[in-house]
């Protein structure tokens, strides 16, 4: 067994982990580090993780993990009643602003690539448009950021990732329709299952988690070291459960973790913790990975085309639309623009990418990763070096403005 791979990666945590307060005054990101030292890895030694692609079965494995606890606990942390009551802003920006992303960026994929079949360019925009705010950590942990703003990217952040899934599985079902031997009826029956049974295992499941944990947490029979230890187990029953009966387990660890948050009595303390350590863990070394594999899974097939899909992606496909739901709220243009830049591509595409397109047949899912993998690269380093000195400067033109919606004071979503 070469150990090499556990050496490495245990040394960069360990490197970072030293300077990691450090560099949190400084531009230089977590995801920046991790993965540029994977493009450095994967420039000398690209098979360092096993082959260059997700079929390794440790990286695979790997990455579905990280994919279901990132998915459970981001929904179990949200208080949907506070959410309803004091923030109106992620709220627009998920139920208008979402939707009208993957809308826009469908429209420049079909035109711009020219060979793609509509659901294909209706893919891409979906597995692009979910946020991933630790891209940006200085932006929503800045106190130059008015709270509310901070909070609504951090909701936004937590939510559109299991929103934008469903989409994503019906645009790869329809897109991989067009090359499969099946009917079109088997499609749309797989694709029903998918997105009907994956919700409910996951309602189901969560709720059951929720109640077992307050049953015995008042009995005082659960060690606080092991309530993230019941939590993350959860996760992984509501994932297997809604595979074992024909639906989408990822789907399913979402609801879950929405359905274990509502019904959980207790104060998820225990999924911040997981966040912040085992979490961020999962997440550093799947950007280290996604570094390693990236150079070589563009391979050959580059073009401007990916470079200028990327750029529109980050720029107008996400700002057109955060604008058009912010119409009405009374913040100002600054707050428009700021909302609308940082919505940084990252983890969920990664995965979405990897582990959907994986899996079935699409004609042109090497061009779709291609553009996935240049978009994520792009955002690491644009929103990593830009979040410190933006946060600084709108911050200063926030105070300035006074008493504004800005500064409006809410309570946080956490459950």
């Amino acid at each position: 067994m070469d150990l090499t791979p556990v050496i490495i990666v245990a040394g960069l945590f360990l490197f970072y982990s030293l300077f990691s307060k450090r560099l949190e005054t400084t531009s230089l990101t977590a995801p920046m580090i991790f993965t540029s030292a994977g493009l450095l890895i994967g420039l000398f030694w690209k098979d360092l993780f096993g082959d260059s692609n997700m079929n390794h079965g440790t990286v695979h494995l790997l990455a579905e993990v990280t994919l279901i606890f990132v998915l459970f606990t981001d929904a179990a942390r949200i208080n949907f009643k506070t959410l309803q009551r004091d923030h109106i802003l992620p709220q627009r920006m998920l139920i208008i602003g979402l939707p009208l992303t993957i809308i826009f960026g469908t429209l420049a994929a079909y035109f711009l690539f020219g060979r793609f079949l509509l659901w294909e360019a209706a893919l891409l925009a979906a597995i692009l448009a979910p946020t991933d705010a630790a891209l940006g950590q200085a932006v929503v942990s800045s106190e130059d950021v008015p709270i509310r703003i901070r909070q609504t990217l951090g909701v936004e952040s937590g939510l559109n990732d299991g929103f934008a899934l469903p989409a994503v599985l019906i645009f790869a079902s329809l897109a991989s329709a067009a090359m499969a031997d099946h009917s079109g009826l088997y499609w749309v029956q797989f694709t029903f299952l998918q997105i009907v049974l994956g919700p409910l295992a996951g309602v189901v499941i969560g709720f059951i988690g929720a109640k077992l944990i307050d049953l015995f947490t008042n009995k005082k029979w659960i060690s606080k070291a092991f309530e993230g230890i019941c939590a993350l187990s959860i996760a992984l029953i509501a994932f297997t459960a809604a595979e074992l009966i024909g639906g989408n387990g990822f789907i399913s660890a979402f609801v879950g973790g929405l359905s274990f948050g509502h019904f959980l009595s207790h104060r998820c303390e225990f999924l911040y913790e997981f966040a912040e350590s085992e979490g961020q863990f999962f997440t550093l070394t799947t950007f280290l990975i996604f570094g390693t594999i990236a150079i070589h899974l563009i391979g050959d097939e580059f073009y401007w085309t990916y470079v200028l899909y990327a750029i529109l992606s980050l720029t107008i496909i996400r700002m057109l639309p955060i604008a058009v739901s912010l119409i009405g709220t009374k913040v100002n243009k600054y707050t428009v623009l700021f909302l609308g830049w940082f919505g940084p591509r990252g983890l969920a595409s990664i995965l979405f990418a990897l582990l959907i397109l994986e899996k079935m047949e699409i004609v042109h899912s090497g061009p779709i990763i291609s553009t996935v993998i240049i978009t994520v690269l792009m955002s690491v380093f644009l929103h990593g070096i830009t979040a410190f000195p933006a946060s600084r400067k709108y911050g200063s033109i926030i105070r300035k403005a006074g008493e504004c919606e800005e500064m409006k004071p809410v309570s946080e979503t956490g459950g």
